[in-house]
């Protein structure tokens, strides 16, 4: 709502409230940083982005390995991240065929006044023990693909 817009705004010019939210993200991503997660550095001021290419080597790209990354954290820890690789480069118009980007991803924002630190210490748990279990992972199989947005309204399952 209008309220809560202009509450934000606010908000975003006052230094002590842009320094907590980088301090979440820097605690969060100093906590991953001890169970050796893969992730982009340095550290942003909005996200931590996680390397899936690196997270989960045994992946080909075909198995969708940044978009397998981001459901096995929500199944977890219930989490949301957002897929920034094959799915998101979408298919080349001309050939059909997939995009393959050199990066594969999973962006996980934090939103303002949202997360204390316990939720963050959930998520890092629940991530150390995906990474812990990653050989287990598979990958995941396009079942649904829309004409536009299949990074939104695509469905997988799981292999």
């Amino acid at each position: 709502d209008m309220e809560a817009m202009a509450r934000g705004i606010e908000e975003m010019v006052q230094f002590d409230n842009i320094r907590a939210r980088i301090g979440q993200i820097e605690y969060c991503g100093k906590e991953l940083e001890k169970y050796n997660i893969p992730m982009v550095h340095p550290i942003g001021g909005h996200a931590i982005f996680l390397d899936a290419k690196k997270f989960l080597p045994h992946l080909k790209q075909d198995l969708f390995p940044a978009q397998t990354l981001a459901a096995e954290i929500y199944i977890d820890s219930g989490v949301r991240g957002m897929e920034r690789g094959i799915v998101s480069a979408g298919r080349d118009p001309e050939t059909g065929k997939h995009r393959y980007p050199k990066l594969e991803l999973v962006r996980l924002t934090f939103p303002r006044r949202v997360y204390t630190q316990a939720h963050i210490d959930v998520m890092v748990e629940s991530i150390a023990q995906v990474y812990q279990d990653r050989k287990k992972i598979k990958g995941m199989k396009l079942v649904y693909e829309p004409k536009y947005l299949r990074f939104f309204q695509a469905r997988f399952k799981k292999l």
